[in-house]
């Protein structure tokens, strides 16, 4: 498989997120896979519907096409599986591809796995992966281990919507039927359903089932098939495979320029000399300093002895040293002059350190040594100090702590707690009216206002005002009518003016009883002057 040519963006992701990779890739390719679905799934079920009709068995039938779900889901399944490599794929050619498809493992979610909850997961891995079947069972629980979660509540989520759909279809027949006749329209749908149900709407329900398997099948399959990618993704590293091979990409362009830069940069790269050549045999023999980086510390470290040079052990006489050469080489060859291991050995970190710091100081001269200890005499000298304002500061806060004990100990024992202030009292004022309403009712009110009982001369004025919207309105209203039933009343008054008026002395006294907003002196002098003139109150 070409992971390469993947046409959507592989990560790892949480189910939720995988689900809603695979439903836009069902809305992707919507047209192939509901036209698949609805392709494989009419002509089933027309079959199945008839036989019903014929038998008398619309029950079966819609058992049937339940059962038959799997077989439904293959073609939306192939259209996903090739769109994701960029290969769009029609509904009849998805129908078609059926026949050379291959049926591995799938007879099984046909009978014994019907009732899986894990089907939208593990129906990619019999169909899209073609293993063994003694593979395909560790298989689907390689699979299914990190996501069967996800896959339970996607069947169980399509399972609600489908009962929501069939139930809303079934309750929208209702809505259309008059509201003085729908007790008698439920005790008929009722005794139908109990007694004997009728034909059309038994395949009427058969038919709401198919509709709704059709809208949300798709999106369960595309869901399953998402978590299928999700955990191949994880399980296979998908995502880091397509960045490695995109990497390649890019740098295959530049492998030959690469290779011509290290072609021409080799000549320039210095040969290192080793101590082990032949020539320089002789002379290492002999306690001539080598060019390794071996030999380097002991050479700053010593003189070389004149005494160990061939024209002091020989003299002037010329000599051949090649047998000598050849011995000592021999010598060092031996496995026996140059035995090496590995000895491994446990020591305490504090021998360790006593170690290292021993040799610190036997490499250093005694004025850095007297500097060092100096340093760390002043850092040791600020930790304690640092160490010391530490304690001061919880010392502090324990004192503190002790000397506000009275005022947070009753809190913290739940004694504290600080009571609620009593409400202000409520200062209620009756109003009391006369029984029989005055005739110049504006004057009675102003008086009622300068004897410092403002909400007596506003209610006097309203109810007033109720009175004169009973007699012009030709509605009796009840002793206790509310504001609402007035207001309703008073649009039975022929006179717009009329209306506005008496919606504002409802205002008015609505502020006033219920909020508290008395008007001032002017505006209630001129809402009753108002009122007279309109409503034609005795002066």
């Amino acid at each position: 498989m070409r992971i390469d040519r993947l046409d959507v963006v592989l990560r790892a992701r949480s189910g939720w997120e995988a689900m809603e990779l695979g439903s836009a890739l069902a809305r992707r390719h919507a047209r192939a896979v509901w036209g698949s679905w609805l392709l494989a799934s009419a002509p089933l079920f027309v079959i199945f519907n008839v036989l019903g009709g014929w038998l008398d068995a619309f029950g079966w039938a819609w058992l049937a096409m339940w059962w038959c779900k799997p077989l439904f889901e293959r073609a939306p399944l192939y259209v996903l599986s090739r769109g994701i490599f960029g290969e769009p794929v029609g509904a009849l050619a998805a129908l078609r591809a059926q026949r050379s498809w291959g049926n591995a493992g799938f007879w099984g979610y046909l009978g014994w796995r019907r009732f899986s909850v894990l089907r939208s997961l593990c129906l990619p891995v019999n169909l899209l992966e073609g293993n063994a079947p003694h593979q395909r069972g560790a298989r689907r629980r390689a699979v299914a281990a990190g996501a069967a979660g996800s896959a339970m509540v996607l069947t169980v989520v399509c399972m609600a919507f489908e009962t929501v759909l069939v139930t809303g279809a079934i309750g929208a027949v209702f809505m259309f039927m008059p509201l003085e006749l729908m007790s008698e329209s439920w005790r008929a749908a009722w005794d139908m359903i109990g007694k004997d149900t009728p034909a059309w709407a038994r395949f009427g329900f058969n038919l709401a089932c198919w509709l709704a398997s059709v809208l949300i099948g798709p999106f369960f399959v595309g869901a399953g098939f998402g978590l299928y990618l999700n955990r191949r993704t994880q399980m296979e590293a998908w995502d880091v495979e397509i960045a490695l091979r995109r990497l390649r990409e890019r740098l295959l362009p530049a492998t030959s320029t690469l290779a011509l830069l290290l072609c021409l940069a080799l000549p320039l790269v210095p040969v290192p000399v080793h101590a082990q050549d032949a020539d320089s045999g002789p002379e290492r023999a002999l306690g001539t300093p080598g060019n390794d980086d071996a030999n380097e510390d002991e050479a700053d470290e010593s003189a070389i002895d004149p005494a160990n040079t061939p024209a002091m052990i020989f003299g002037s006489t010329p000599v051949d040293t090649a047998g000598f050469r050849q011995a000592v080489n021999r010598a060092y060859e031996d496995p026996l002059q140059r035995p090496t291991r590995q000895v491994t050995r446990w020591k305490p970190i504090e021998q360790a350190e006593e170690k290292k710091k021993g040799d610190k100081v036997l490499q250093k001269d005694g004025d850095g040594r007297n500097e060092r200890k100096a340093r760390k005499g002043g850092i040791a000298w600020l930790a304690r100090l640092a160490e010391w304002g530490l304690w001061a500061l919880l010392g502090v806060l324990l004192l503190v702590l002790l000397l506000t004990a009275r005022l947070w100990l009753p809190w913290l024992r739940g004694s504290g707690r600080r009571k609620a202030k009593a409400p202000p009292p409520v200062h209620k004022e009756t109003v009391e009216l006369p029984a029989v309403l005055p005739p110049d009712v504006a004057t009675q009110a102003r008086l009622l206002w300068d004897q410092g009982r403002p909400r007596q001369a506003l209610a006097l004025l309203y109810r007033a005002s109720v009175r004169t919207v009973g007699e012009r309105s030709g509605i009796a209203l009840p002793p206790g009518a509310t504001e609402a039933q007035c207001l309703r009343a008073s649009r039975r008054m022929p006179e717009t003016a009329d209306r506005d008026l008496f919606a504002r002395i409802v205002r008015m006294w609505q502020y006033a009883a219920y909020g508290g907003r008395l008007p001032s002196r002017s505006d209630f002098d001129a809402l009753a002057d108002t009122l007279r003139q309109q409503y034609r109150w005795q002066a």
